[in-house]
């Protein structure tokens, strides 16, 4: 069943985040607000065709596949990642102490966005929060870490967002809100998944240690619709 996460946004879209998408039969994506996620099935050769009639110009996507693509044409290659997809086998205690975790809401957007563009886990937007489970941790009234959830794909639940305020490394934030995320997960009989970049050595750590192991690659391209 791991193979559904050959093509996480497309069977995103098409099964647990339907609610959330646009497009046609064999092309979906995201309101920009939400995530600048779209998705085709790795067989339809005519997937960034059509997205290119349906989008606007100037419109960003983010494109996720294991294998490396080739830019087509009508689109601007604006950054691309290497990243790794981790899958949670279990077999690690949760022993967490969430006492000072609390959940987020759209009251909370302004300050989770400021968070992002400090931290920079990932493309995060005025309803990205609709992905729902986001939880942070605040001091002195301020938001100093947090996480969510982002794709689902069928019996999948992606962990997404992890992130902490440089003022505030060290002291164990992101691994209580992974393993409260974990708890939340695992207990509404999901699996959990994440991806990450393939250089960050720290937060690779805190996965392996929490019971995460490499599935597979996944290359991430930011690009624009011309």
């Amino acid at each position: 069943m791991n193979d559904l996460l050959q093509n996480p946004v497309f069977n995103a879209l098409t099964t647990g985040d339907k609610q959330l998408s646009f497009g046609t039969a064999h092309v979906k994506y995201f309101d920009a607000e939400v995530s600048p996620y779209a998705g085709f099935p790795e067989d339809y050769e005519q997937g960034f065709a059509e997205l290119h009639d349906l989008l606007p110009e100037g419109r960003r996507i983010l494109f996720a596949r294991p294998t490396p693509v080739a830019i087509p044409e009508g689109w601007q290659l604006q950054h691309e990642i290497k990243g790794l997809q981790f899958v949670y086998e279990g077999g690690k205690n949760i022993t967490g102490d969430f006492s000072n975790i609390v959940p987020l809401t759209a009251t909370h957007v302004d300050e989770m966005i400021e968070l992002v563009k400090l931290t920079k886990p990932g493309p995060f937007d005025k309803r990205t929060i609709e992905f729902g489970s986001y939880h942070g941790i605040f001091q002195n009234g301020k938001l100093v870490a947090m996480t969510g959830q982002r794709l689902h794909v069928e019996q999948y639940t992606e962990i997404s967002a992890v992130c902490t305020h440089p003022d505030h490394l060290g002291k164990g934030y992101a691994s209580a809100l992974m393993q409260h995320q974990l708890q939340i997960i695992v207990n509404s009989n999901q699996i959990p998944y994440l991806h990450v970049r393939a250089d960050n050595d720290r937060a690779i750590a805190v996965y392996e240690r929490l019971g995460f192991v490499v599935s597979r690659p996944m290359h991430f391209y930011f690009m624009k619709r011309l």
